[in-house]
Formats: C-alpha cells, sequence, structure tokens
C-alpha cells in the first residue's frame, strides 16, 4: 500500500488533500504542529497523524520514513530553503517516488519578495535532489476572501492592490484535488511544473463586484496599504509578510499574476470552483446574522 505524507496537513490545502487522498484508497500520514482537535479530526479520518516541525532535520526523517510519495508546503515566513533542503535530503535518502512542491506564480530567481525567490530556490533544491518532483506554481487561493471576510460582513471590500490589477483566483480545494490526481500517477507528472490558476480571470474591482453580486450587497472595491491591511485583519505585522504583500502588490501590476491555464481543469476532469460557488459556500462567514435572518 502506498502511503504519501502530507506536510501542513491542517492547511487549506492539507486539510482536502487528505480526503481526496483517503477516498482514493492510499494510506496518508498528516503532519502537524501540535495534537489538537484538528488533529484528532483528521485520525478520525483514518490519516495516521505524526508533530513535527519541517525545520527539525529529525522530525522530517521520521515523518518520511516508510513513505512514498510527499506533499511539501511550508507557510509564509523565514526558513522555506533551509525546510526544503532538509526534505530533499530525507527524501533521498527514503529514495522517495514523487515530491509535490508548493511554488508561486511568480516565482523567479530576481523576485522582489524575499518568500518568491525563496520558492525558486526550493525548486532548484528539489530538482537538483534527483527526487522526481512535480512543482504546483501556484496563483492567489479563493481563500483570500475569507482573511477579509469580518470586514465583507460590514460592507467593506479591503485589498492591499490596485483594482486594475488582474489574477485568476483559485480555490483551495481544487489544489488538492490537483495535488492528490498528480500522487495517484507519479510517471506522468514527476519533473513537470505546472501554473494553476481558476477558470476566470478577474481585476480586483471586478472581484468585488463579483461577491457583491453574489451576495445581493454593495462592496465597493477599497485599496489600503499592505500595512493597513494586516492591522484590519488582526495580523501581525512581521517584516516577511509585509514585505511580501508589498512586493505582490508590484507583481500584480506587472501581470505577473494574469491569465487563465488549463493545468487543474485537465489534470482533474472538471472546472475549478467558481467564485460564486465559493462564496455561496462559505456564505455564513460573509453575512451577518441580521443579513441571515433576513434572508
Amino acid at each position: 500500500m502506498t502511503t504519501i505524507l502530507v506536510t501542513t496537513a491542517n492547511g487549506a490545502t492539507g486539510r482536502p488533500m487528505v480526503d481526496h487522498l483517503l477516498e482514493a484508497g492510499f494510506t496518508v500520514r498528516a503532519m502537524v504542529r501540535a495534537d489538537d482537535q484538528r488533529a484528532q479530526r483528521l485520525r478520525e479520518k483514518g490519516a495516521e497523524v505524526v508533530f513535527g516541525d519541517l525545520l527539525s532535520f529529525r522530525d522530517v526523517r521520521a515523518a518520511l520514513q516508510g513513505v512514498q510519495r510527499a506533499y511539501f508546503n511550508y507557510p509564509l515566513g523565514a526558513g522555506l530553503v533551509e525546510a526544503a533542503v532538509m526534505f530533499a535530503q530525507a527524501a533521498r535518502e527514503q529514495d522517495l517516488e514523487l515530491i509535490v512542491n508548493m511554488s508561486q506564480i511568480q516565482s523567479r530567481p530576481r523576485a522582489r519578495s524575499k518568500a518568491t525567490q525563496s520558492h525558486w530556490l526550493s525548486e532548484q533544491v528539489f530538482d537538483w535532489s534527483g527526487v522526481p518532483t512535480t512543482q504546483l506554481r501556484v496563483t492567489f487561493f479563493m481563500q483570500w476572501l475569507l482573511y477579509t471576510s469580518g470586514l465583507i460582513r460590514h460592507g467593506r471590500y479591503v485589498m492591499p492592490f490596485d483594482g486594475d490589477s488582474r489574477f485568476a483566483p483559485i480555490a483551495a480545494r481544487d489544489i488538492a484535488l490537483t495535488a492528490a490526481n498528480i500522487f495517484a500517477s507519479p510517471e506522468k507528472h514527476g519533473g513537470r511544473v505546472y501554473t494553476l490558476t481558476g477558470s476566470v480571470e478577474y481585476s480586483h474591482t471586478e472581484l468585488a463586484a463579483e461577491v457583491s453580486r453574489v451576495l445581493g450587497t454593495d462592496l465597493p472595491f477599497e485599496q489600503v496599504t499592505a500595512t493597513e491591511f494586516l492591522e484590519l485583519i488582526g495580523q501581525k505585522r512581521e517584516s516577511a509578510v509585509l514585505q511580501h504583500f508589498e512586493a505582490a502588490a508590484i507583481d500584480l501590476q506587472e501581470g505577473r499574476l494574469a491569465g487563465v491555464t488549463d493545468a487543474a481543469p485537465s489534470i482533474n476532469g472538471q472546472r475549478p470552483t467558481t467564485v460564486e460557488a465559493f462564496v455561496n459556500g462559505y456564505r455564513a462567514l460573509f453575512e451577518t446574522d441580521y443579513a441571515q435572518a433576513e434572508n
């Protein structure tokens, strides 16, 4: 039986990936940071839960022991390249059949964002390792809308990007399904680079209008600075995160996230989630109790 390690298994892509892989009949080892209710839910689904830190070589080696395929995903912040080096080394030791690596659509060696540049360097590390690796260069998640759901509930659509910059948002569940299908056919996908987007490109102003239409409310687009945005959504203004947001705003203006690809629908055999379906799926988070009572 093939065992697949899913790192950040309680994350936006990790949780649905565990579901997809279990449904496909794989043995799943879910790597998380803490033994909490979310970890217990993974156990209840049928996953083997292990605890560890991607910046601990001992933890990574233990997590990959006896595994044949693995998903590598590292949260935004310092340490990505170091974590990739340790993961690649441990994967070589285990002679893994496939690594699926989460990267960014604007990955490149001269990226303004340290995090984006680190994603490009991590891609190189996995290629150098000799372990067959599929690189997923992913655009902005639709989950961005959830970060601002508290603001949307009170009639504000706020982003740290200009309204005319364009991208095609993709739901985390579609990314997870893509990775699960890649894991099912390692010989077909190993060594490939896929750019994953949703099926419809929007400007940020157009996206605000689409969310407004679905919710039946008025949400004019509002641009703020990256610092103001982090304060509004209650996130720490860590320098690495702030610098990444500021660089991403320029990337968007330069068109580095524009365009639509067919990678996800081709691999999955279905269209990616629409913005309308995504918003309706999380509708309770976007509406006040008063608004829900009136519907």
